[in-house]
């Protein structure tokens, strides 16, 4: 027999990154009363880690739940990088409805659409919040037009062309019907929640059944496992049986240790919840994503989504630098390959493989945040180890080769249209589409190869003078468009192992750009900066300047140097070439050659 929830609804806000997702639902949180009237909270309240807390993205999807007369609103905060996508497309499976959040000056965007078809894709009705209304370069009217026209471009039913407009400033806390009148409060949204997601519904008396759809993971108690139930009532230290989606005949018998609801942005234990209920269950060692808990009279699995494949690889390996131990706490291969097998219990988009070196593993993500994500929390871990260059993963097809394509949507001044067409047109890119806009802005859509956009970025914010916004999303797979040229700038690499002087740098700035300043360790092999012709060239920059006794008039001025370009991790990730790594400690990054000894390098050049 259906029970109908009535009490409560499950939502999950989707929107592309930086379009105030996070923002909104501390708004949310803080008008529906969950915070004392006297408490102080952060902004973004919702991203908890430190790296997002940092870059203003959110990388974990996560659950709180707020309450509005009465009804209990399960709230799932999703990530806007296409880089994280895995995550969006697994927590839908537990929401009912979802707000998409759109940016009233930037309007629909890659992300917007790859996660608004996921959506579509499990039926989901939309409410459609159009948010930063406030700003003064707000074009309400317009994204309108542009939202509805991606609907149409997904297929949209005419139930979702129907749905509800929201005009919100997710900063002031204000929502309104009317994008010319500003509202008082988030009161509007609140009431389009509850009247157009619809209440869950399911057999409560029926066998048990809850998918597991998220994985967190506590020192003291283990593996947490959140999910929906589907069917059914659950209770603590009641007995069940986990069933695999992908292996149905893999029964598991388990005891349901404790269970807990969200509130707010805690976690409150019960004994038992029922059809509907978003939960989290501990005392299960082998949950995973995907499983579904069951009756131990009727193991039926749930379907689950199917999660995208990878697109970009790189080699972990243990550190040999010279400097290897001297800031890391954990180095051998044993620890990095525990830390990465760990990683996969909560990140059901990464793979991790052995390689024919015991020292050395094959990480696999969706692109080139993701593995950096992953590499800075390990470093902040205190983990120390090296990573090679990202490469695209390509796949075989029927004798054909094909490799991963991003469409890229680029926002930019009028004037530096014409740099970047050609830049990307020498990366295999194809201008798809232009429209220029009123502010003398233009919007440019490309498609191409995933490996011509590893190391542009950079690039492109030199070519737009800071001024230009590129945004990518992954579009399936298309045959081999063919070689693209490699970086055009060589390494400028240590000669010797010792201490950077004064001296040494003031001579090396003349062959390039330095990565590094005076006092600064270096070792032979060390890359210490980029040299714009294109050549490696081997510097001393730990010469020292030839102490004597008589001065020259002018001589002994003191030496001028450029400030060092400092790059932050994703810059280095594309910076480097095949033969080169970047050493990875909790202190510092350096990028390194492979081969250190320059003559043992030399000969393996001549041998390829």
């Amino acid at each position: 027999m259906k029970t109908i929830r009535d009490d409560i609804r499950n939502i999950a806000i989707i929107a592309h990154v930086d379009h105030g997702k996070t923002t909104l639902v501390d708004s949310l949180l803080k008008q529906s009363g969950v915070f004392r009237a006297n408490q102080e909270v952060e902004d973004r309240v919702m991203d908890s880690n430190e790296i997002e807390r940092e870059r203003g993205i959110t990388i974990l999807a996560k659950n709180t739940a707020l309450y509005y007369n009465d009804i209990k609103i399960n709230v799932i905060d999703t990530p806007g990088h296409a880089d994280f996508g895995g995550e969006v497309e697994r927590v839908l499976k537990m929401a009912s409805g979802v707000i998409l959040v759109v940016d009233a000056f930037e309007g629909p965007m890659p992300q917007t659409k790859f996660v608004l078809k996921k959506a579509f894709e499990l039926y989901l009705p939309v409410i459609v919040c159009i948010n930063k209304i406030d700003r003064p370069d707000a074009r309400a009217n317009e994204v309108i037009d542009e939202v509805l026209d991606l609907f149409i471009d997904l297929g949209a039913s005419e139930k979702h062309l129907d749905c509800p407009f929201i005009f919100t400033s997710a900063k002031k806390g204000t929502a309104s019907l009317d994008f010319n009148e500003e509202g008082e409060n988030m009161d509007p949204l609140f009431k389009a929640i509850i009247e157009n997601i619809p209440a869950p519904e399911g057999d409560a008396e029926g066998p048990l059944q809850v998918l597991i759809s998220t994985i967190d993971y506590n020192d003291y108690v283990g593996r947490i496992g959140i999910g929906k139930v589907e069917r059914g009532e659950i209770s603590a230290n009641q007995e069940a049986i986990i069933v695999n989606m992908e292996n149905s005949e893999k029964h598991e018998k388990v005891k349901i240790s404790r269970l807990y609801e969200f509130e707010g942005l805690n976690r409150r234990e019960v004994e038992s919840a029922t059809v509907g209920s978003i939960i989290a269950i501990t005392g299960v060692e082998n949950i995973n994503i995907g499983d579904t808990i069951c009756d131990i009279d009727s193991p039926e699995p749930l379907p689950f989504v199917k999660i995208s494949e990878p697109t970009i690889s790189m080699t972990f390996s243990v550190n040999d630098s010279p400097f290897a131990g001297k800031e890391g706490k954990y180095l051998t291969s044993r620890q990095i390959r525990t830390r990465l097998f760990k990683e996969l219990q909560t990140d059901v988009s990464l793979r991790v493989e052995e390689t024919d070196s015991t020292d050395a593993f094959k990480v696999s993500g969706r692109g080139e945040l993701h593995l950096s994500v992953l590499i800075e929390n390990m470093r902040r871990e205190g983990y120390e180890f090296q990573v090679s260059k990202p490469e695209v993963i390509f796949k075989e097809e029927n004798g054909r080769k094909l490799e991963p394509m991003e469409k890229v949507t680029i926002d930019l001044p009028s004037e530096y249209i014409g740099a970047v067409i050609e830049k990307l047109g020498q990366r295999k890119g194809e201008l798809i589409s232009m429209a220029e806009s009123n502010g003398g802005y233009a919007r440019l859509e490309f498609s191409i190869p995933a490996r011509g956009l590893i190391g542009y970025r950079q690039e492109f914010m030199t070519d737009t003078k800071g001024n230009g916004i590129l945004n990518s999303v992954f579009d399936g797979y298309a045959p081999f468009k063919g070689e693209i040229p490699k970086r055009k700038s060589g390494s400028l690499i240590s000669f010797e192992t010792g201490v950077a002087t004064t001296y040494g740098l003031h001579a090396a700035q003349e062959r390039g750009i330095l990565f590094i300043g005076p006092g600064v360790e270096v070792y032979t092999g060390m890359v210490i900066g980029s040299n714009p012709k294109g050549l490696d060239v081997e510097v001393n920059v730990c010469r020292k300047k030839q102490q004597t006794n008589i001065r020259a008039a002018g001589s002994d001025e003191a030496l001028k140097l450029s400030p060092p370009k400092l790059m932050s991790l994703e810059e280095a990730l594309e910076f480097i070439e095949d033969d080169e790594l970047i050493e990875i400690t909790p202190l510092n990054f350096r990028i390194r050659k492979k081969i250190l000894d320059s003559s043992k390098r030399y000969k393996s050049k001549k041998n390829n």
